[in-house]
């Protein structure tokens, strides 16, 4: 299964450019947040896929008009062709003028209500974020930070990967667009876009 992963910023070859070989075979879109939802209609037009989405932390319009069509993973588990998928959108609050920032007890807690709904699922495959993890990732200001838990809960259920963005791949030239978590997970940076080929399971 083929997954057009997005994040972050409205990338010219899937936008001004688009060209329907560019996305040949692919199944499902994700976005990691930060995206305008017109940006997002267009590209479930074209491709013409479901689309799962959690979001950003400039994600304010987003909240108030969701995508037509798409399904939000924040704070859930679902099963797609065979893959359980979570979401937890959001970054580390670093201002307020944005909502969906969280402290990291906050996150902690939307951990912990997160790990009971994957436990019923039986686990994770896929996480989904937009904030990455502490220390695989992220930068050291105050805006970039990953969350800590975010750790424990890769540890504690070993996803194949975990999606994210917020940390553009220009900002530093430390920020890769795959990493490898101690726990086996491959972290994927999907600022612009990343499509990832999936073994299929149905």
């Amino acid at each position: 299964m083929k997954v057009l992963v997005i994040a972050d910023v409205e990338e010219r070859l899937l936008y001004d450019f688009f060209k329907k070989e560019r996305v040949e075979g692919v199944e499902l879109i994700i976005s990691c947040g930060d995206l305008k939802p017109g940006y997002l209609d267009f590209l479930m037009t074209m491709v013409n896929v479901p689309m799962l989405y959690v979001l950003g932390n400039h994600d304010d319009e987003l909240s108030k008009t969701p995508p037509a069509g798409g399904f939000s993973l924040e704070n859930r588990v679902i099963k797609y062709k065979g893959y359980r998928i979570a979401g937890l959108g959001g970054s580390i609050k670093y201002n307020t003028r944005h909502i969906n920032m969280y402290t990291e007890r906050q996150m902690a807690w939307r951990c912990f209500t997160l790990t009971n709904k994957a436990r019923l699922k039986g686990g994770i495959d896929i996480l989904v974020t937009h904030s990455p993890v502490r220390g695989h990732g992220d930068l050291d200001d105050n805006a970039h930070r990953g969350f800590e838990c975010f750790n424990e809960l890769l540890n504690k259920f070993k996803p194949m990967y975990m999606f994210h963005g917020h940390v553009h791949t220009n900002y530093h030239h430390k920020v890769k667009s795959k990493l490898k978590h101690p726990s086996g997970t491959i972290l994927i940076n999907a600022c612009g876009y990343q499509i990832i080929d999936l073994p299929d399971r149905e």
